[in-house]
C-alpha cells in the first residue's frame, strides 16, 4: 500500500502547483480498523484535470467515481487487487490556510467539530511535499493550544446545548420525544453530541477528531470527562422516552460540572 500511495503521488508531483499529498483519516489517528479508508488529500493551488485523474484512477481500479462534489471536491476508487477503498480530497491551498488562521489563530468556533480541520492536518502524513509547505503548516498549530479558542468553543456551545432561553438542543429534544418524533429526536440529538464533544475535547485542550468512534477516542485521550460518561450515553439510546429525558438532563448536568468555572454562566 506505500508503494503505491508513493507512486501516486509520485504523479502528482508532476504539476508544479500542486503543493502536498497527504495520507489522513483514520488511518494516521489510531482509530482505524478493517472497514477503514484511505483518505488521501492533495494540496493545489489550481484544480487538477479531471482526464488525468481517469487516467490515473484506471491504473489502480475498475470501479472509480471522479469528481463527485457532495462535500469536498473528491476523487473514489476501489483497488483492483484487494478492494481497499481509497478517497481522495482535492484541497485549495489558500482555502486551508484561511480555515486554519481563522480557526487557530482569530479563534472562531463553530457549532461543534471546531477544531476539525486542526486535527487533521496535525495527524496528516506527508507522502509528498513541495518546499516543505505541509510541514510549515503542520508547525502553525503545533503550539499551546490557544486559551481564546478553547474559551470560545465551550461558550458557543454550551449555550447551544442547554443555555439558550429558548430552543437550546436540550429543549429541542425534549420536545421531540414528548411529541414522540423519532425523526426530530434523532437530528436534535446529533447536535446535541455535536456540541457535547466539542466541549469535552476543548476543556481537555484536544484536537476533534472528527465524526467516528468519539467515546473511545474520548477516553482514550482525554483526562477530564463527565461523570458516568460511556455508561449515560449509551443509556440514553436504549431506554424509553420517559427515561430518556431523565438521563438526558443527567449527561448535561454532568458536562457542565467539568467546565472550569471562569467558562460558566455567572447562575451556574
Amino acid at each position: 500500500m506505500e508503494q503505491i500511495l508513493n507512486d501516486i503521488a509520485q504523479e502528482y508531483s508532476k504539476f508544479e502547483f500542486v503543493k502536498a499529498l497527504v495520507l489522513s483519516g483514520s488511518r494516521t489517528s489510531d482509530q482505524n480498523d478493517n472497514l477503514s479508508d484511505y483518505d488521501i488529500y492533495i494540496y493545489s493551488d489550481k484544480e487538477i484535470s479531471t482526464t488525468f485523474r481517469k487516467e490515473l484512477a484506471k491504473k489502480y481500479s475498475d470501479n472509480f467515481e471522479i469528481d463527485n462534489r457532495y462535500f469536498e471536491t473528491g476523487d473514489e476508487w476501489v483497488l483492483r487487487d484487494n478492494k481497499t477503498y481509497f478517497d481522495f480530497m482535492f484541497r485549495n491551498t489558500d482555502w486551508i490556510e484561511n480555515s486554519i488562521k481563522n480557526i487557530y489563530e482569530e479563534y472562531h468556533a463553530s457549532n461543534g467539530y471546531s477544531t476539525c480541520f486542526l486535527h487533521n492536518v496535525s495527524k496528516s502524513k506527508i507522502i509528498y511535499e513541495k518546499d516543505k509547505w505541509f510541514t510549515n503548516l503542520k508547525n502553525k498549530i503545533k503550539k499551546e493550544y490557544p486559551k481564546e479558542l478553547k474559551s470560545n468553543i465551550i461558550k458557543r456551545n454550551i449555550m447551544l446545548l442547554c443555555d439558550k432561553k429558548s430552543a437550546s438542543y436540550l429543549e429541542q429534544i425534549h420536545n421531540a420525544i414528548k411529541r414522540d418524533d423519532i425523526i426530530a429526536i434523532n437530528h436534535r440529538l446529533a447536535a446535541f453530541f455535536a456540541s457535547y464533544f466539542d466541549i469535552i475535547f476543548a476543556i481537555n485542550e484536544i484536537y476533534h477528531p472528527g465524526e467516528k468512534r468519539l467515546i473511545k477516542y474520548a477516553k482514550q485521550y482525554c483526562k477530564i470527562l463527565p461523570l458516568n460518561f460511556e455508561e449515560n450515553i449509551k443509556n440514553l439510546f436504549n431506554k424509553n422516552k420517559n427515561e430518556k429525558i431523565e438521563i438526558l438532563n443527567k449527561i448535561t448536568e454532568n458536562l457542565k460540572e467539568i467546565i472550569p468555572i471562569e467558562y460558566r454562566k455567572k447562575e451556574d
